[in-house]
Protein backbone atom coordinates (compact mmCIF):
# COMPACT_ATOMS: atom_id res chain seq x y z
CA UNK A 1 0.00 0.00 0.00
CA UNK A 2 2.88 2.36 0.70
CA UNK A 3 3.99 2.18 -2.94
CA UNK A 4 1.46 5.00 -3.39
CA UNK A 5 0.09 6.06 0.00
CA UNK A 6 2.24 7.60 2.72
CA UNK A 7 3.51 5.55 5.65
CA UNK A 8 1.69 7.85 8.08
CA UNK A 9 -1.67 7.34 6.38
CA UNK A 10 -1.38 3.54 6.24
CA UNK A 11 -0.25 3.46 9.86
CA UNK A 12 -3.27 5.59 10.75
CA UNK A 13 -5.70 3.23 8.98
CA UNK A 14 -4.18 0.31 10.84
CA UNK A 15 -4.76 2.02 14.20
CA UNK A 16 -7.96 4.01 13.86
CA UNK A 17 -11.24 2.90 15.46
CA UNK A 18 -14.55 4.74 15.82
CA UNK A 19 -13.57 5.61 19.38
CA UNK A 20 -10.14 7.07 18.50
CA UNK A 21 -11.02 8.70 15.16
CA UNK A 22 -11.63 12.15 16.63
CA UNK A 23 -8.22 12.21 18.31
CA UNK A 24 -6.19 10.60 15.53
CA UNK A 25 -7.68 12.83 12.82
CA UNK A 26 -7.14 15.95 14.93
CA UNK A 27 -10.86 16.67 14.93
CA UNK A 28 -11.40 15.74 11.32
CA UNK A 29 -8.68 17.89 9.78
CA UNK A 30 -6.50 15.10 8.37
CA UNK A 31 -6.72 11.58 6.93
CA UNK A 32 -10.54 11.26 7.25
CA UNK A 33 -11.95 14.64 6.26
CA UNK A 34 -15.69 15.32 6.20
CA UNK A 35 -18.58 12.92 6.71
CA UNK A 36 -18.04 10.71 3.66
CA UNK A 37 -15.31 8.57 5.21
CA UNK A 38 -16.11 7.54 8.77
CA UNK A 39 -13.86 5.21 10.72
CA UNK A 40 -15.45 1.80 11.21
CA UNK A 41 -14.43 -1.49 12.74
CA UNK A 42 -12.37 -3.49 10.27
CA UNK A 43 -11.52 -0.57 7.98
CA UNK A 44 -7.94 -1.73 7.51
CA UNK A 45 -9.00 -5.31 6.77
CA UNK A 46 -11.44 -4.00 4.17
CA UNK A 47 -8.71 -1.89 2.59
CA UNK A 48 -6.33 -4.85 2.54
CA UNK A 49 -8.88 -7.06 0.78
CA UNK A 50 -9.75 -4.41 -1.80
CA UNK A 51 -6.15 -3.43 -2.55
CA UNK A 52 -4.91 -7.00 -2.43
CA UNK A 53 -7.49 -8.06 -5.01
CA UNK A 54 -6.41 -5.42 -7.53
CA UNK A 55 -2.70 -6.07 -6.97
CA UNK A 56 -3.25 -9.81 -7.39
CA UNK A 57 -5.28 -9.19 -10.56
CA UNK A 58 -2.40 -7.11 -11.96
CA UNK A 59 0.07 -9.87 -11.12
CA UNK A 60 -2.07 -12.48 -12.89
CA UNK A 61 -2.25 -10.30 -15.98
CA UNK A 62 1.46 -9.46 -15.94
CA UNK A 63 2.49 -13.10 -15.53
CA UNK A 64 0.28 -14.21 -18.42
CA UNK A 65 -1.82 -16.43 -16.16
CA UNK A 66 -4.99 -14.62 -17.27
CA UNK A 67 -6.18 -12.39 -20.09
CA UNK A 68 -8.98 -10.84 -18.04
CA UNK A 69 -8.95 -10.41 -14.25
CA UNK A 70 -11.80 -9.12 -12.09
CA UNK A 71 -11.96 -7.49 -8.66
CA UNK A 72 -15.45 -6.17 -7.96
CA UNK A 73 -14.31 -5.15 -4.47
CA UNK A 74 -11.91 -2.64 -6.04
CA UNK A 75 -12.34 0.50 -8.09
CA UNK A 76 -12.04 2.98 -5.21
CA UNK A 77 -10.91 5.83 -7.43
CA UNK A 78 -11.27 8.85 -5.12
CA UNK A 79 -8.67 7.93 -2.46
CA UNK A 80 -5.70 10.29 -2.33
CA UNK A 81 -2.10 9.75 -1.36
CA UNK A 82 -2.55 11.12 2.17
CA UNK A 83 -6.28 10.95 2.87
CA UNK A 84 -9.57 9.22 2.15
CA UNK A 85 -12.19 10.77 -0.11
CA UNK A 86 -15.64 9.91 -1.43
CA UNK A 87 -16.12 6.57 0.39
CA UNK A 88 -12.63 5.50 -0.77
CA UNK A 89 -9.86 4.81 1.77
CA UNK A 90 -7.19 3.03 -0.32
CA UNK A 91 -6.73 3.64 -4.05
CA UNK A 92 -6.45 0.03 -5.19
CA UNK A 93 -6.53 1.16 -8.83
CA UNK A 94 -3.27 3.08 -8.54
CA UNK A 95 -1.66 0.16 -6.71
CA UNK A 96 -2.76 -2.25 -9.45
CA UNK A 97 -1.51 0.02 -12.23
CA UNK A 98 1.85 0.44 -10.51
CA UNK A 99 2.13 -3.34 -10.46
CA UNK A 100 1.33 -3.50 -14.19
CA UNK A 101 3.97 -0.88 -14.95
CA UNK A 102 6.65 -3.25 -13.68
CA UNK A 103 5.99 -5.34 -16.80
CA UNK A 104 4.10 -3.23 -19.34
CA UNK A 105 5.35 0.04 -20.86
CA UNK A 106 1.91 1.69 -21.15
CA UNK A 107 -1.38 1.23 -19.29
CA UNK A 108 -4.76 2.72 -20.17
CA UNK A 109 -7.22 3.48 -17.35
CA UNK A 110 -10.91 3.97 -18.27
CA UNK A 111 -13.51 5.14 -15.76
CA UNK A 112 -17.26 4.87 -16.46
CA UNK A 113 -18.33 5.72 -12.92
CA UNK A 114 -20.78 8.61 -12.65
CA UNK A 115 -18.18 10.51 -10.60
CA UNK A 116 -14.85 11.75 -11.93
CA UNK A 117 -11.90 9.45 -11.20
CA UNK A 118 -9.90 12.25 -9.61
CA UNK A 119 -7.66 10.12 -7.39
CA UNK A 120 -6.27 8.05 -10.26
CA UNK A 121 -5.89 11.05 -12.57
CA UNK A 122 -4.02 12.95 -9.87
CA UNK A 123 -1.64 10.03 -9.27
CA UNK A 124 -0.56 9.82 -12.94
CA UNK A 125 -1.04 13.45 -13.95
CA UNK A 126 2.61 13.99 -14.89
CA UNK A 127 3.50 10.73 -16.65
CA UNK A 128 3.00 9.51 -20.22
CA UNK A 129 3.08 5.83 -19.27
CA UNK A 130 -0.49 5.90 -17.98
CA UNK A 131 -3.37 7.48 -19.85
CA UNK A 132 -6.51 8.14 -17.80
CA UNK A 133 -9.89 8.55 -19.50
CA UNK A 134 -12.95 9.38 -17.39
CA UNK A 135 -16.60 9.58 -18.52
CA UNK A 136 -18.47 11.37 -15.74
CA UNK A 137 -21.12 13.87 -14.70
CA UNK A 138 -19.71 17.38 -14.42
CA UNK A 139 -21.19 20.45 -12.77
CA UNK A 140 -22.34 20.91 -9.20
CA UNK A 141 -21.44 17.31 -8.55
CA UNK A 142 -18.79 15.49 -6.52
CA UNK A 143 -15.82 15.85 -6.74
CA UNK A 144 -16.20 18.96 -8.90
CA UNK A 145 -13.21 18.15 -11.14
CA UNK A 146 -12.72 16.71 -14.61
CA UNK A 147 -13.06 19.44 -17.23
CA UNK A 148 -11.67 18.96 -20.71
CA UNK A 149 -9.02 21.55 -19.92
CA UNK A 150 -7.51 19.14 -17.36
CA UNK A 151 -5.14 17.30 -19.68
CA UNK A 152 -2.06 16.57 -17.57
CA UNK A 153 1.16 18.43 -16.94
CA UNK A 154 4.78 18.36 -18.08
CA UNK A 155 5.55 14.90 -19.46
CA UNK A 156 1.95 13.83 -18.95
CA UNK A 157 0.48 16.70 -20.98
CA UNK A 158 -2.33 15.26 -23.08
CA UNK A 159 -2.46 11.92 -21.28
CA UNK A 160 -5.42 12.81 -19.06
CA UNK A 161 -8.66 12.66 -21.05
CA UNK A 162 -11.91 13.90 -19.49
CA UNK A 163 -15.38 13.52 -20.99
CA UNK A 164 -17.76 15.66 -18.90
CA UNK A 165 -21.42 14.72 -19.38
CA UNK A 166 -24.81 16.00 -18.25
CA UNK A 167 -27.81 14.37 -16.63
CA UNK A 168 -29.86 11.64 -18.27
CA UNK A 169 -27.39 10.24 -20.81
CA UNK A 170 -28.77 7.12 -22.47
CA UNK A 171 -27.15 4.01 -23.92
CA UNK A 172 -27.09 5.39 -27.46
CA UNK A 173 -25.62 8.73 -26.45
CA UNK A 174 -23.00 7.14 -24.19
CA UNK A 175 -21.97 4.72 -26.92
CA UNK A 176 -21.63 7.63 -29.38
CA UNK A 177 -18.86 9.15 -27.25
CA UNK A 178 -17.32 6.05 -25.69
CA UNK A 179 -16.50 4.08 -28.84
CA UNK A 180 -14.86 6.80 -30.99
CA UNK A 181 -12.84 8.23 -28.09
CA UNK A 182 -11.59 4.87 -26.84
CA UNK A 183 -10.86 3.71 -30.40
CA UNK A 184 -8.77 6.84 -30.98
CA UNK A 185 -6.91 6.30 -27.70
CA UNK A 186 -6.11 2.71 -28.67
CA UNK A 187 -4.71 3.91 -31.99
CA UNK A 188 -2.62 6.73 -30.56
CA UNK A 189 -1.53 5.42 -27.17
CA UNK A 190 -1.37 1.68 -28.02
CA UNK A 191 -1.68 0.46 -24.41
CA UNK A 192 -0.19 -2.83 -23.31
CA UNK A 193 -2.96 -3.37 -20.74
CA UNK A 194 -6.31 -1.77 -19.90
CA UNK A 195 -7.91 -1.18 -16.50
CA UNK A 196 -11.68 -0.54 -16.64
CA UNK A 197 -13.44 0.86 -13.59
CA UNK A 198 -17.08 -0.26 -13.88
CA UNK A 199 -18.71 2.05 -11.37
CA UNK A 200 -22.42 1.14 -11.32
CA UNK A 201 -23.72 4.52 -10.11
CA UNK A 202 -24.00 5.51 -13.78
CA UNK A 203 -26.96 3.12 -14.09
CA UNK A 204 -30.52 4.36 -14.32
CA UNK A 205 -32.23 4.67 -10.96
CA UNK A 206 -29.08 4.91 -8.86
CA UNK A 207 -29.59 6.70 -5.54
CA UNK A 208 -26.62 9.03 -6.03
CA UNK A 209 -26.20 8.89 -9.81
CA UNK A 210 -27.91 10.95 -12.49
CA UNK A 211 -27.34 8.96 -15.70
CA UNK A 212 -29.85 6.77 -17.51
CA UNK A 213 -27.81 3.76 -18.64
CA UNK A 214 -29.30 0.28 -18.77
CA UNK A 215 -27.43 -2.83 -17.74
CA UNK A 216 -26.72 -3.69 -21.37
CA UNK A 217 -25.55 -0.17 -22.18
CA UNK A 218 -23.15 -0.24 -19.22
CA UNK A 219 -21.88 -3.72 -20.12
CA UNK A 220 -21.30 -2.66 -23.72
CA UNK A 221 -18.08 -1.01 -22.53
CA UNK A 222 -16.83 -4.37 -21.28
CA UNK A 223 -17.81 -6.08 -24.53
CA UNK A 224 -16.12 -3.40 -26.63
CA UNK A 225 -12.81 -3.69 -24.75
CA UNK A 226 -12.92 -7.50 -24.73
CA UNK A 227 -13.00 -7.47 -28.53
CA UNK A 228 -9.74 -5.49 -28.63
CA UNK A 229 -7.79 -8.52 -27.35
CA UNK A 230 -5.75 -6.45 -24.91
CA UNK A 231 -5.11 -7.71 -21.34
CA UNK A 232 -7.97 -6.34 -19.27
CA UNK A 233 -8.68 -5.77 -15.57
CA UNK A 234 -12.28 -5.14 -14.52
CA UNK A 235 -12.85 -3.31 -11.24
CA UNK A 236 -15.92 -2.30 -9.27
CA UNK A 237 -16.57 1.18 -7.94
CA UNK A 238 -19.62 3.22 -7.03
CA UNK A 239 -23.19 1.98 -7.06
CA UNK A 240 -25.83 2.73 -4.45
CA UNK A 241 -28.90 0.84 -5.65
CA UNK A 242 -27.53 -2.48 -4.52
CA UNK A 243 -29.82 -4.81 -6.44
CA UNK A 244 -28.88 -3.11 -9.74
CA UNK A 245 -25.19 -3.26 -8.88
CA UNK A 246 -25.44 -7.02 -8.31
CA UNK A 247 -27.32 -7.53 -11.57
CA UNK A 248 -24.88 -5.48 -13.65
CA UNK A 249 -21.65 -6.92 -12.32
CA UNK A 250 -23.06 -10.43 -12.69
CA UNK A 251 -23.87 -9.74 -16.32
CA UNK A 252 -20.49 -8.09 -16.94
CA UNK A 253 -18.76 -11.12 -15.49
CA UNK A 254 -20.62 -13.17 -18.09
CA UNK A 255 -19.48 -10.68 -20.76
CA UNK A 256 -15.87 -11.15 -19.66
CA UNK A 257 -16.33 -14.91 -20.05
CA UNK A 258 -18.10 -14.51 -23.39
CA UNK A 259 -21.27 -16.28 -22.23
CA UNK A 260 -23.65 -13.32 -21.95
CA UNK A 261 -25.89 -14.79 -24.68
CA UNK A 262 -26.28 -18.14 -22.96
CA UNK A 263 -27.22 -17.21 -19.39
CA UNK A 264 -30.87 -17.22 -18.31
CA UNK A 265 -32.28 -13.70 -17.75
CA UNK A 266 -34.68 -15.15 -15.16
CA UNK A 267 -33.01 -15.06 -11.76
CA UNK A 268 -32.67 -18.39 -9.93
CA UNK A 269 -34.09 -18.78 -6.45
CA UNK A 270 -31.78 -17.63 -3.64
CA UNK A 271 -32.09 -16.21 -0.15
CA UNK A 272 -32.08 -12.65 -1.53
CA UNK A 273 -34.64 -13.38 -4.26
CA UNK A 274 -37.22 -10.93 -2.92
CA UNK A 275 -34.80 -8.02 -3.32
CA UNK A 276 -35.02 -8.29 -7.11
CA UNK A 277 -38.78 -7.91 -7.47
CA UNK A 278 -41.13 -7.25 -9.05
CA UNK A 279 -39.71 -8.66 -12.31
CA UNK A 280 -36.98 -10.93 -10.89
CA UNK A 281 -34.94 -10.63 -14.07
CA UNK A 282 -31.29 -9.94 -14.89
CA UNK A 283 -31.94 -6.44 -16.18
CA UNK A 284 -31.71 -2.74 -15.35
CA UNK A 285 -34.12 -0.72 -17.47
CA UNK A 286 -33.98 2.97 -18.31
CA UNK A 287 -36.41 5.55 -16.94
CA UNK A 288 -38.06 8.63 -18.44
CA UNK A 289 -35.28 11.15 -17.73
CA UNK A 290 -34.52 13.75 -20.37
CA UNK A 291 -31.10 13.41 -21.99
CA UNK A 292 -29.70 16.90 -21.54
CA UNK A 293 -26.61 15.97 -23.55
CA UNK A 294 -28.69 15.60 -26.72
CA UNK A 295 -31.18 18.28 -25.84
CA UNK A 296 -28.61 21.09 -25.90
CA UNK A 297 -26.22 19.42 -28.36
CA UNK A 298 -23.31 19.48 -25.88
CA UNK A 299 -22.39 15.84 -26.47
CA UNK A 300 -21.16 16.54 -30.01
CA UNK A 301 -18.91 19.36 -28.83
CA UNK A 302 -17.48 17.19 -26.03
CA UNK A 303 -16.71 14.35 -28.45
CA UNK A 304 -15.10 16.65 -31.02
CA UNK A 305 -12.95 18.36 -28.39
CA UNK A 306 -11.71 15.06 -26.98
CA UNK A 307 -10.84 13.70 -30.44
CA UNK A 308 -9.07 16.93 -31.35
CA UNK A 309 -6.92 16.74 -28.21
CA UNK A 310 -6.03 13.11 -28.93
CA UNK A 311 -5.06 13.93 -32.53
CA UNK A 312 -2.47 16.38 -31.19
CA UNK A 313 -0.63 13.65 -29.27
CA UNK A 314 2.58 12.16 -30.54
CA UNK A 315 2.66 8.43 -31.31
CA UNK A 316 2.90 5.96 -28.44
CA UNK A 317 5.76 6.93 -26.09
CA UNK A 318 8.62 4.47 -25.90
CA UNK A 319 9.93 3.00 -22.66
CA UNK A 320 13.34 1.48 -22.11
CA UNK A 321 13.11 -2.27 -21.69
CA UNK A 322 14.69 -3.95 -18.71
CA UNK A 323 14.51 -7.27 -16.94
CA UNK A 324 11.58 -7.46 -14.53
CA UNK A 325 12.27 -9.15 -11.18
CA UNK A 326 10.51 -12.49 -10.92
CA UNK A 327 9.27 -11.70 -7.42
CA UNK A 328 7.72 -8.64 -5.89
CA UNK A 329 9.51 -6.33 -3.50
CA UNK A 330 7.40 -7.68 -0.64
CA UNK A 331 8.34 -11.28 -1.43
CA UNK A 332 11.99 -10.35 -1.79
CA UNK A 333 11.96 -8.64 1.60
CA UNK A 334 10.27 -11.61 3.20
CA UNK A 335 6.89 -10.11 4.01
CA UNK A 336 4.23 -12.75 4.50
CA UNK A 337 6.54 -15.27 6.13
CA UNK A 338 8.97 -15.17 9.01
CA UNK A 339 11.91 -17.53 8.88
CA UNK A 340 13.50 -17.43 12.32
CA UNK A 341 16.40 -19.59 11.16
CA UNK A 342 17.49 -16.95 8.67
CA UNK A 343 17.93 -14.32 11.34
CA UNK A 344 21.31 -13.74 12.85
CA UNK A 345 21.96 -12.39 16.32
CA UNK A 346 22.16 -8.78 15.17
CA UNK A 347 18.75 -9.05 13.46
CA UNK A 348 17.23 -10.29 16.69
CA UNK A 349 18.76 -7.49 18.72
CA UNK A 350 17.56 -4.86 16.25
CA UNK A 351 14.05 -6.32 16.21
CA UNK A 352 13.92 -6.38 20.00
CA UNK A 353 15.20 -2.82 20.23
CA UNK A 354 12.67 -1.51 17.71
CA UNK A 355 9.80 -3.24 19.51
CA UNK A 356 11.02 -1.77 22.78
CA UNK A 357 11.34 1.71 21.26
CA UNK A 358 7.89 1.41 19.75
CA UNK A 359 6.43 0.47 23.14
CA UNK A 360 8.06 3.55 24.61
CA UNK A 361 6.37 5.62 21.91
CA UNK A 362 3.02 4.20 23.00
CA UNK A 363 3.77 5.28 26.56
CA UNK A 364 4.78 8.74 25.34
CA UNK A 365 1.56 9.25 23.30
CA UNK A 366 -1.53 10.80 24.93
CA UNK A 367 -3.64 8.28 26.81
CA UNK A 368 -6.98 7.42 25.24
CA UNK A 369 -8.68 6.55 28.51
CA UNK A 370 -7.17 8.84 31.13
CA UNK A 371 -8.65 12.26 31.82
CA UNK A 372 -6.18 13.06 34.58
CA UNK A 373 -4.93 16.63 34.22
CA UNK A 374 -1.75 15.81 36.10
CA UNK A 375 -0.34 13.56 33.43
CA UNK A 376 2.81 11.65 34.24
CA UNK A 377 4.26 12.53 30.80
CA UNK A 378 5.31 16.16 30.58
CA UNK A 379 5.69 15.86 26.82
CA UNK A 380 1.97 15.17 26.56
CA UNK A 381 1.11 18.39 28.36
CA UNK A 382 3.50 20.35 26.19
CA UNK A 383 2.06 18.77 23.05
CA UNK A 384 -1.48 19.53 24.16
CA UNK A 385 -0.61 23.17 24.88
CA UNK A 386 1.06 23.57 21.51
CA UNK A 387 -1.86 21.95 19.72
CA UNK A 388 -4.38 24.18 21.56
CA UNK A 389 -2.35 27.28 20.75
CA UNK A 390 -2.13 26.26 17.12
CA UNK A 391 -5.88 25.58 16.99
CA UNK A 392 -6.61 29.08 18.32
CA UNK A 393 -4.41 30.65 15.66
CA UNK A 394 -6.13 28.63 12.94
CA UNK A 395 -9.54 29.68 14.23
CA UNK A 396 -8.58 33.36 14.07
CA UNK A 397 -7.41 33.10 10.48
CA UNK A 398 -9.82 30.46 9.19
CA UNK A 399 -10.90 32.62 6.27
CA UNK A 400 -7.35 32.76 4.93
CA UNK A 401 -6.21 29.24 5.81
CA UNK A 402 -9.00 26.90 4.73
CA UNK A 403 -9.70 24.77 1.71
CA UNK A 404 -13.11 23.87 0.32
CA UNK A 405 -14.25 20.28 -0.13
CA UNK A 406 -17.43 18.75 -1.52
CA UNK A 407 -19.28 15.89 0.12
CA UNK A 408 -20.21 12.96 -2.10
CA UNK A 409 -23.12 12.09 0.16
CA UNK A 410 -24.77 15.51 0.43
CA UNK A 411 -23.23 17.44 -2.46
CA UNK A 412 -22.60 20.37 -0.11
CA UNK A 413 -19.33 22.27 0.31
CA UNK A 414 -17.46 22.56 3.61
CA UNK A 415 -14.23 24.19 4.76
CA UNK A 416 -11.25 22.17 5.95
CA UNK A 417 -8.33 23.85 7.76
CA UNK A 418 -5.14 24.05 5.72
CA UNK A 419 -2.40 24.35 8.34
CA UNK A 420 0.39 25.47 6.05
CA UNK A 421 1.74 25.11 2.56
CA UNK A 422 3.12 21.73 1.66
CA UNK A 423 2.35 18.48 3.37
CA UNK A 424 3.78 18.93 6.87
CA UNK A 425 0.31 18.79 8.40
CA UNK A 426 -0.11 15.25 7.12
CA UNK A 427 2.74 13.90 9.21
CA UNK A 428 1.07 11.48 11.60
CA UNK A 429 1.53 12.01 15.28
CA UNK A 430 3.01 15.50 15.00
CA UNK A 431 1.36 18.72 16.06
CA UNK A 432 0.36 20.67 12.92
CA UNK A 433 2.96 23.32 12.28
CA UNK A 434 5.95 24.29 10.22
CA UNK A 435 8.25 22.23 12.42
CA UNK A 436 6.10 19.09 12.31
CA UNK A 437 8.12 15.91 12.20
CA UNK A 438 7.35 12.23 12.10
CA UNK A 439 6.84 10.49 15.37
CA UNK A 440 7.28 6.94 14.14
CA UNK A 441 9.30 5.02 16.72
CA UNK A 442 10.03 8.24 18.61
CA UNK A 443 11.01 7.49 22.17
CA UNK A 444 13.23 8.73 24.95
CA UNK A 445 15.87 6.14 24.03
CA UNK A 446 18.92 7.54 22.24
CA UNK A 447 22.47 6.49 21.41
CA UNK A 448 25.28 8.38 23.06
CA UNK A 449 28.32 8.31 20.77
CA UNK A 450 30.65 9.45 23.57
CA UNK A 451 30.07 6.45 25.80
CA UNK A 452 28.81 4.23 22.97
CA UNK A 453 25.73 3.19 24.92
CA UNK A 454 21.97 3.73 25.06
CA UNK A 455 20.52 6.46 27.27
CA UNK A 456 16.82 6.47 28.13
CA UNK A 457 15.31 9.81 29.10
CA UNK A 458 16.92 11.33 32.18
CA UNK A 459 18.47 8.05 33.30
CA UNK A 460 22.21 7.64 33.36
CA UNK A 461 23.74 5.28 30.84
CA UNK A 462 23.39 1.64 31.76
CA UNK A 463 26.00 -0.99 31.37
CA UNK A 464 23.82 -4.09 31.10
CA UNK A 465 22.99 -5.98 27.90
CA UNK A 466 19.94 -4.81 25.97
CA UNK A 467 18.26 -8.21 26.25
CA UNK A 468 18.55 -8.18 30.04
CA UNK A 469 17.16 -4.67 30.14
CA UNK A 470 14.07 -5.73 28.23
CA UNK A 471 13.61 -8.76 30.48
CA UNK A 472 13.42 -6.28 33.36
CA UNK A 473 10.65 -4.44 31.53
CA UNK A 474 12.92 -1.49 30.82
CA UNK A 475 13.81 -0.92 34.50
CA UNK A 476 17.38 -0.28 35.47
CA UNK A 477 19.00 -1.95 38.48
CA UNK A 478 17.99 -0.11 41.62
CA UNK A 479 15.07 1.58 39.84
CA UNK A 480 12.37 0.33 42.22
CA UNK A 481 11.65 3.87 43.35
CA UNK A 482 10.00 4.51 39.99
CA UNK A 483 7.48 1.67 40.32
CA UNK A 484 4.76 3.94 41.66
CA UNK A 485 5.11 6.24 38.69
CA UNK A 486 4.60 3.35 36.28
CA UNK A 487 1.56 2.12 38.20
CA UNK A 488 -0.01 5.58 37.91
CA UNK A 489 0.02 5.39 34.12
CA UNK A 490 -2.76 2.85 34.03
CA UNK A 491 -0.90 0.88 31.37
CA UNK A 492 -0.93 -2.86 31.16
CA UNK A 493 2.47 -4.49 31.66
Amino acid sequence: MTSFHTDEYIHFLNRVTPETAEELTYHGTRFLVGEDNPAFEGVFEFCSISAGGSICAAKRIASGAADIAINWAGGLHHAKKREASGFCYINDIVLGILELLRTYPRVLYIDIDCHHGDGVEEAFYTTDRVMTCSFHKFGEYFPGTGTQDDRGRRKGKGYAVNVPLKDGITDQSFQSVFEPIIQKILEVFRPSAVVLQCGADSLAGDKLGCFNLTMHGHAHCVQFLRKQNIPLILLGGGGYTVKNVARTWTYETACALGIEDTIDPLLPWNEYFEWFGPRYRLEVVENNMDDLNVKDGSIDKVRETALEHLSQLNPAPSVGLHDVPRESVGQHLGFGHDDDDARDELDLQLAQHMRYAYDLQDFDSPSETSDDDNSWDSDESLSSRRHASRARRIQKSSAATSRTRMSLLTGQYFDVPAHEAGYGHFEHGAVPGKTAKRRFFQSSARWDETIEDVIIGRHAPFAIPLGELMERGGQLPGGDEDDEDWEDTGMDP
